[in-house]
């Protein structure tokens, strides 16, 4: 089924406002560098701040009729970006649609030669479905006293 990408900068306040009940999930928070909960005046501010900004850009993903996920690129530059996904915390296994997602829209709309994501070394689920796609780790770092995979895929 195909996928559409909704802009948060195009998000009516309905919509910006589910994107952040997602987000605050404690299912979701616990695996983001900021893992405060996000106030919806500070949310609304970060989505307006979008609005002038080429190196980010965040999507709500649609398929058919349900709101699966969100996916997001920061740091985009000629040659590669940071990606970032979470599913909507109601459904399982949406996981494999947002990162042929993720990865048709890197490669192809964006046309970066390098993905790159981050993720903590507890997070299991998430690295195994990097490893998925062929994301291969390229270092470790501490991020607040937390291990932290970088693992890119190269075009």
């Amino acid at each position: 089924m195909q996928v559409q990408l909704l802009d948060f900068t195009t998000l009516d306040k309905e919509l910006l406002t589910l994107v952040l009940e997602w987000r605050n999930h404690s299912d979701i928070r616990c695996w983001m560098l900021n893992g405060d909960e996000i106030s919806l005046e500070n949310h609304l501010r970060f989505v307006e701040s979008l609005k002038n900004r080429a190196d980010k850009r965040y999507f709500l993903v649609q398929q058919g009729d349900a709101y699966i996920g969100v996916i997001d690129f920061t740091d985009i530059t000629q040659k590669s970006a940071e990606i970032g996904i979470y599913a909507n915390p109601q459904m399982r296994g949406m996981g494999h649609a947002l990162m042929n997602t993720v990865i048709k829209y890197g490669f192809s709309t964006l046309g970066v030669k390098t993905l790159i994501a981050s993720v903590f070394a507890d997070n299991k689920r998430a690295k195994h479905l990097y490893e998925k796609f062929d994301f291969t780790e390229r270092s470790r770092t501490l991020y607040k006293g937390r291990e932290m995979i970088i693992m890119e895929q190269k075009a």
